[in-house]
């Protein structure tokens, strides 16, 4: 079964609501049009503190989840390291189940990380 974040970030990729690469998600960021970061489980440490530190800063929701591959399938694109969504009832909707899913517990995926 598939996981229904991942669907919905794939949900939210073909409404035009997902940027995807370190690049665009980093812009998006400073921007202030990203509603949700998710970077990969697998991203280097560097790209997870950077995240981490401009979604502290901007205040925004971030979670490490999945890996590049699952995460960069989801929403339609070879691997990615991070993606950010920028409509923020899909964000909010997002961010229920991934937290939900890493509070159920033997989640897989990744870990929480609250901004």
């Amino acid at each position: 079964m598939r996981n229904k974040a991942l669907s919905l970030l794939g949900i939210a990729a073909k409404a035009g609501s997902i940027v995807s690469g370190e690049f665009s998600v980093d812009k998006a960021g400073h921007e202030g049009k990203a509603a949700l970061v998710v970077v990969a489980s697998d991203a280097s440490d560097n790209t997870k503190k950077k995240f981490s530190d401009m979604c502290t800063y901007y205040r925004v929701p971030i979670q490490i989840y999945a890996d590049k591959d699952m995460l960069g399938h989801s929403i339609g694109k070879s691997f990615r390291a991070a993606a950010a969504v920028t409509d923020a009832g899909l964000a909010g909707a997002i961010l229920k189940l991934l937290e939900e899913d890493c509070r159920i517990g033997g989640n897989e995926h990744g870990k929480n990380e609250g901004a």
